[in-house]
């Protein structure tokens, strides 16, 4: 059984991923990943867009329309669908995150750190301060990777999204941010790879002008997609422009479970013939 790290810097716009993510850039450029373009949902939130990448629905399907809506979603998502197929799951994301798939209102003291098993994220780290460090959120991800080997791990890093909200969207700790995510990743896929596990990196959504998101131009909506592991078709593939609702089912794809009832089919194939 296939295993799948999902990772989504937060705030990445396409831009910003082809300009400072250098390792994730040589990937895709030396045969080794596929680089995708993606246009994200509207709104252009973070929370809407968490529930879109893994129900592969719209906001008008899933219903969380605002970053204020913080319940449970009901409807069938990866982490549900894995356990629905005995598959083991985790996430290190923000607690947004663990509000979406796991605990609806979260309660910081108890909610923090879950290490047995439960509900349909098995075990979770989650933060809850938007300047936790990127270095710290990856290496909580390997540590539940090598604690708990799941088939199905997010990591979830957020100072992409907050650097561009404090400094603005073209500032230099943005970009900074940027690359540090990329240099940590450098350090942890090319063994995310060696285990067998395919590696999905994305975003949720870009930033306009000011470092704000949620509305419909290109700097918002437009984030990378790259794809790592054995059977991926590599290559730079931008031509042309992928749906976000894509994102869940083929996470489905890659771990070979049914996709959810509701999602789309990809007509894209990105997997080598």
């Amino acid at each position: 059984m296939a295993k799948v790290i999902f990772v989504i810097l937060d705030g990445c716009g396409f831009d910003l991923a082809q300009e400072c993510c250098g390792y994730l850039e040589h990937m895709a450029e030396s045969g080794n990943a596929a680089k995708y373009c993606v246009r994200s949902q509207l709104p252009s939130m973070s929370r809407p867009l968490y529930a879109t990448l893994l129900t592969g629905l719209p906001v008008s399907s899933h219903g969380i329309g605002n970053n204020m809506m913080s319940r449970k979603i009901e409807t069938d998502s990866v982490f549900s669908l894995c356990s629905e197929a005995n598959l083991e799951t985790a996430a290190a994301a923000y607690y947004w995150m663990s509000e979406l798939f796991q605990h609806g209102t979260f309660d910081h003291a108890a909610h923090r750190y879950q290490l047995t098993k439960a509900g349909n994220i098995h075990h979770g780290l989650y933060y809850f301060e938007d300047d936790y460090p990127d270095s710290h959120l990856f290496l909580d991800a390997e540590f539940l990777r090598r604690s708990f080997s799941p088939d199905f791990l997010l990591a979830h890093s957020m100072n992409i999204d907050h650097a561009g909200h404090v400094h603005g969207v073209s500032s230099m700790q943005r970009s900074l941010a940027a690359i540090k995510a990329d240099a940590v990743l450098a350090a942890l896929i090319p063994g995310w790879l060696a285990s067998g596990a395919y590696v999905v990196v994305t975003a949720d959504h870009g930033a306009g002008a000011h470092g704000l998101h949620g509305g419909n131009t290109p700097e918002q909506r437009t984030v990378p997609l790259y794809l790592l592991g054995s059977g991926i078709q590599t290559g730079v593939f931008v031509d042309h422009t992928l749906d976000q609702l894509w994102i869940a089912p083929y996470l489905c794809q890659m771990l070979n479970i049914n996709a959810g009832r509701e999602m789309r089919r990809p007509e894209v194939n990105i997997f080598a013939q």
